[in-house]
Formats: structure tokens, sequence, C-alpha cells
């Protein structure tokens, strides 16, 4: 099973609480509240289950299932009903990233030789394969697409037959153009990665970070005009793994992300337009390796979300004003041992929150929390 928040803490890791209650309010969207489900076919074995991934402005859910052979990705509407889907040519997992106000749906697809291959669901459910031309045809490499805008312009990564990571632009035309921020390394790991779901603005400018040939992460903004700009938080560690990476930008350039302390440990940080940059942490994170604060999904108004380890190693959401207060999440439900508990992952435009929880069997479900 392809555990996507588990894989973005091992990146970020290279990169009891407050819990705040939410009655639960059945399937009326309509109402303020929180909102369990699972996919029917979702599977109930342990690290099997469902995991949004994405958001729209008007309460779509996007994301994927794992049952006990594979995982599928799921549309959930407004209203409750899920659509599931499988991309062409998949036998090997479907896995949808993000999701724009048309409904049209962007992710990555593998093989049954574990090459992987994007894809593009457009409202009506149509779905168009693509892969950049230079990606490699091994094992975990191939083309990842992880953003989708207005527009329908996609933006992702994609490895080569070295193992390199490039960044890719894909225009709703089809043409694609790639992409290196200055200083990404050429070796296998290294290179320049986009970050997912929410950093690609309606303008076209895509946010996310690159490794340097020591394996140092650095943040990074290219423009719509082509233009890249890269940065280092003040204070972020230079050992291999550490760093700074971008997670999120907003239509005005806020970028929101993580960076890392000679301990490995991760903290928040804003960035604004012109550059200040204010950083952050949840009261409570753990100060240990593969601990501490993650960065946020940011939407238009600066509210984030994201989540926080503690030191025992368990999942806590949070969410951040503009102004920088914090109120802590915990899903009821949720399990309290190592890797286990609560990722807010995804807003809106009007606040709705998106993420999963993993209960005490280690099992994924998914929710909506509507402000």
């Amino acid at each position: 099973m392809k555990c996507r928040i588990l894989a973005c803490v091992t990146a970020l890791t290279l990169f009891a609480a407050l819990a705040v209650n939410v009655p639960a309010r059945g399937q009326d969207n309509s109402q303020p509240g929180l909102i369990k489900f699972d996919v029917p076919g979702a599977g109930t074995g342990s690290y099997q289950g469902t995991q949004p991934s994405a958001i729209s402005p008007n309460r779509t859910v996007t994301g994927f299932y794992c049952d006990a052979v594979t995982c599928h990705g799921f549309l959930r509407d407004p209203a409750g009903a899920i659509t599931t889907f499988d991309a062409p040519e998949d036998t090997n997992g479907t896995y949808p990233e993000a999701i724009n106000p048309a409904g049209a749906i962007t992710g990555n697809y593998t093989d049954a030789s574990s090459v992987n291959y994007g894809f593009l669901r457009a409202g009506d459910g149509e779905i168009t394969t693509f892969d950049v031309s230079e990606a490699g045809t091994g094992s975990g490499q191939g083309t990842f697409p992880g953003n989708i805008n207005t527009a329908g312009e996609i933006a992702g990564s994609y490895v080569d037959g070295s193992g390199v990571n490039h960044g890719f632009l894909r225009d709703p035309d089809g043409t694609i153009t790639t992409f290196d921020a200055p200083g990404a390394g050429t070796g296998s790991g290294q290179g320049t990665v986009p970050f997912f779901t929410d950093c690609l603005t309606p303008a076209g400018a895509v946010a996310g970070y690159y490794l340097d040939a020591n394996g140092v992460n650095h943040g990074f903004v290219r423009s719509p005009e082509g233009v890249i700009t890269t940065f280092q938080v003040p204070g972020a560690a230079t050992g291999a793994g550490q760093g700074t990476v971008v997670t999120g930008i907003n239509p005005a350039g806020t970028t929101a992300g993580v960076w890392f302390d000679a301990n490995s440990a991760a903290h928040g940080y804003v960035r604004a337009p012109d550059g200040t940059i204010t950083k952050y942490d949840v009261q409570g994170a753990g100060t240990g390796s593969g601990q501490g604060t993650a960065g946020l999904a940011i939407n238009p108004a600066g509210e984030g979300v994201s989540f926080w380890i503690d030191d025992n190693s368990v999942f806590h959401g949070y969410l951040r004003s503009p102004r920088g207060a914090i109120t802590k999440y915990d899903v009821p439900g949720a399990g309290t041992g190592a890797g286990q508990g609560t990722w807010l992952f995804d807003i809106n435009p009007a606040g709705s929150v998106t993420g999963f929880y993993v209960d005490a069997s280690n099992v994924y479900h998914g929710f909506l929390l509507i402000p």
C-alpha cells in the first residue's frame, strides 16, 4: 500500500494534546461539523482504508482508498455520494493528488513493474493518461503529477532513468515544460520536486523544494514566467535530509512549509511575498528526529492546516489562522500509538478541511471538517 503521508514524512525527514471535539453530523454537508467517511470497498486491515488528498471550493474531496490488493481513486461529492475509479491500464494502484474548481483531478498510477505515469480525470469522468518524455521506465521512476489549477495546468515531478528528480508544468493543451531549480543535485534521489496538492497557483506559479548534491533541501518558487527563486529558512540545518521544504503557496504568493534543525526535528514557517519569514511551532510537538511541526497547506485567506508529531511519534492535526493562532485538532477515534493519529491535509477557500485519521488498528479513515 502507498501511504502518501508517511511517504511525505520520509521525504521531509530525509526530511496528551489539546483536542477540539466537533460532533459528527452524518452525511449532511450543509451543516458545520465533522463528517467521517470510508469509501465502500476500502480495506479494514492494517495500513488499508481511505486517504483523502485534496478538497475543491465546493467541498468535493478526492483521494485514494486501498483494499487488500491495491489502491484506487475516489471522488466524494458535496452531498456525500462517492464515485470510485482506476486509471486506464492501471495494474498496481491509482493515486489522485489534486482537484480544481471544475472537478478535474490529477495524480499518478503505477504499472505492474512499479513504473509511474500521470493521469488527468476531467469533470465528466473521462481519463487521459500522459508521461513526461524524459521520465525513466524503471521501478519507482516515471511521472508524478501533484497539482492542478483552475486553468487546467498541471505541475509535478518526474524521475529520470538515473533516479534524478525534475519539475514539470503541463499546459491544458498537453504541452509539457520541464525545469530544474538552480543548484539542484544530479545524483540519484536528488533534484527538483514541486510539492503536491497546493503548490500551483491560478496564475501558474509552482512551489516546492530541491535537494542539492549533499542531499540538503532548499525551498523554491517558480514564477509563471519561469523565473526560479530559491531560499532557506534562517537557522535551518545543512545536513543531508535537513534544510527547507515548501508545502503550499496561495494566489498572493505566500508560501508555507517546514524546516529542519540539527536534530532533524521539523518546524513550520510562513514566507510572505516580500520574503519575510515567520517561524512557529505547535506547543507539545516533539523535538527528536522525525518529530515536530509539519508545513501547511494554505488557502487564499492565509488559513493553513497540517499536522504535528509529539514525542511519542503520535500525529495530531492543527489549524493556523492568518494571524498565527493555532488550534489543535484530534478526530475522535484516532489511535494514540506511534504512527497513528490525525492528519489535516487540505483546506479550501471557505475553510473546509479534509484529511484522514489512523485508528488503533492502523486502518485509515477519511473525514471532512466544515467550519
